[in-house]
């Protein structure tokens, strides 16, 4: 089978250190430096080897392949603008390490341990934004879809991870003698503001939202014609991918409010999708929409990087 450009960059061994000097100049451009941005940097890092070690994990790709965590480097800067936020970063992160454990569980509803350090990472995740417990029940539903590994054991696990973090910080505030900052975090979840009202968005996040449903359809129309190639158990990882993404884009259209944050898991769910058509697929045509793909994603990235950089 011939190999179109798409191909090579996918199966290149230096696709991976290009994109990340890409990555280091985008923050630089945002301004890492001036900004003193380290801290986020470190967790975009962190969270692209993380994307990696699950790519190396599943074998998400059947082909070696390093496209995962470039799509996930190239979306992330495309949405410069997501870089100040130290939370947003931080539940990124926590939510890939949410991924990442609990598809260990895969048709094991035994594994009530790897259950808990799971969802002790969600929990972990709640607690720089509350609002991602929204996102339990459908947890929930794609273990027993999907993961196939819940049962009254894995769900009570489950319960305890996400509780845990609180126990703790219930019981050092207790110790303080001041439980206000523990009521006062729960209260985003009940400020519900107009359902699509997109005019909070900037013209560089709008089109950012628009582009991440356009790879994921893209990905899923591709996912679904070809799965018969993939095993069993990766389909089941790229369906939970894709319905995961369908619930985050409701939740923007819903509460357009947190969409800085929800744009960050959007990306997690969305970079697998993107990775998996552009290595997977060998047709002009396909090679053709990966160059456009491409200068799309650069002509965006530059936009927010003018629009929001300090530097400019």
């Amino acid at each position: 089978m011939k190999k179109r450009l798409q191909n090579k960059v996918a199966e290149s061994r230096i696709a991976m250190p290009v994109v990340a000097v890409y990555a280091t100049c985008c923050w630089l451009l945002a301004g890492l430096i001036q900004e003193n941005w380290w801290v986020q940097f470190g967790y975009f890092a962190l969270s692209t080897y993380l994307m990696m070690v699950m790519n190396n994990s599943y074998a998400l790709i059947r082909v070696y392949s390093r496209m995962l965590s470039c799509s996930f480097m190239a979306l992330t800067c495309m949405a410069c603008f997501l870089f100040p936020s130290f939370h947003g970063a931080a539940t990124q992160l926590l939510v890939i390490a949410t991924y990442l454990i609990l598809f260990h569980t895969y048709q094991d509803k035994s594994s009530v341990g790897m259950t808990y350090y799971g969802f002790l990472f969600l929990g972990l995740a709640s607690m720089a934004y509350i609002p991602i417990i929204y996102l339990l029940p459908v947890l929930w539903i794609l273990m027993w879809s999907n993961l196939q590994a819940l049962s009254w054991r894995t769900f009570l696990a489950s319960l305890l991870g996400v509780i845990t973090p609180y126990w703790f910080w219930f019981c050092w505030l207790f110790y303080q003698e001041d439980l206000t900052p523990f009521a006062d975090h729960f209260i985003p979840l009940a400020d519900f503001q107009t359902p699509f009202h997109f005019s909070v968005l900037s013209l560089g996040g709008a089109a950012t939202l628009l582009l991440l449903v356009v790879f994921t359809i893209l990905g899923a129309i591709h996912f679904w014609h070809t799965s018969f190639m993939d095993k069993i158990r990766i389909r089941q990882f790229y369906s939970l991918f894709i319905r995961m993404n369908l619930v985050i884009f409701l939740l923007i259209c819903l509460q357009p409010q947190h969409y800085d944050s929800l744009i960050r898991l959007a990306i997690v769910n969305t970079a697998p999708l993107t990775a998996h058509y552009i290595s997977l697929t060998h047709t002009r045509f396909s090679n053709v929409v990966f160059i456009i793909m491409t200068i799309i994603v650069l002509i965006l990235t530059t936009y927010n990087l003018w629009t929001q950089s300090s530097l400019f």
